[in-house]
């Protein structure tokens, strides 16, 4: 997909200042990028996990592989052509550490997704995207109120960022911990979410040269 060199270098000098940031201090690793790929589709997670920040990439490790085969199974693209196509954001870019209250990560406070959403407000401005796949409940709850998943998963949103109507798709997260993608109507709302990324005027885009 070409690019104006412009978008290019701007993307570039972003990905660059984002991995040197040190906003958050009880954060626990230093930012995670999947680098500086122009695309019009950005896809937003929650926050890297522990292997995240070790191998370099966003979902480097087991929900990264189920994420993968969704995003496969509906545009067609192995995971390493999905990393070449697809911009990778987060609502938060480090691990937060450990849950202290039982098993898992522990979820980024309000103020550290505050100190974050100014990374993803410049990417969105920058690329301008015609779709955000949000993948999990924190990065649907960036742009929409809280409601179950079923009320959110398997529809296209509409949602404003960087002073841009864009489309948001909102997915589950793969995380092994949860069994609502594999389970009525998880399975069958996933479904649906994925064929309309395989519908979705972007996703042609990104596919154009598969």
């Amino acid at each position: 997909m070409p690019a104006s060199p412009s978008v290019s270098n701007r993307l570039e000098r972003h990905v660059r200042h984002l991995l040197a940031c040190r906003a958050c201090p009880r954060m626990e690793s230093q930012p995670v990028s999947g680098g500086p790929v122009v695309s019009p589709i950005v896809l937003v997670g929650q926050a890297p996990g522990t292997r995240e920040p070790v191998l370099g990439r966003p979902f480097a490790w087991t929900a990264g592989r189920k994420l993968f085969k969704w995003l496969e199974q509906a545009t067609g693209l192995d995971e390493t052509r999905a990393r070449q196509r697809i911009y990778f954001a987060a609502v938060c870019r480090c691990f937060p550490g450990k849950s202290t209250h039982g098993s898992g990560d522990r979820v980024p406070a309000p103020d550290e997704v505050a100190n974050c959403s100014r990374w993803l407000e410049a990417e969105c401005e920058i690329l301008r995207p015609s779709l955000l796949l949000l993948v999990g409940r924190l990065a649907i709850e960036r742009f929409h109120p809280p409601a179950p998943l079923h009320e959110r998963v398997g529809r296209i949103l509409p949602a404003t960022i960087a002073g841009n109507v864009v489309d948001t798709l909102p997915l589950p997260h793969p995380s092994g911990a949860s069994p609502w993608p594999y389970q009525e109507p998880g399975r069958t709302l996933l479904a649906g979410a994925l064929r309309l990324l395989a519908a979705h005027p972007a996703t042609h885009v990104i596919t154009r040269e598969a």
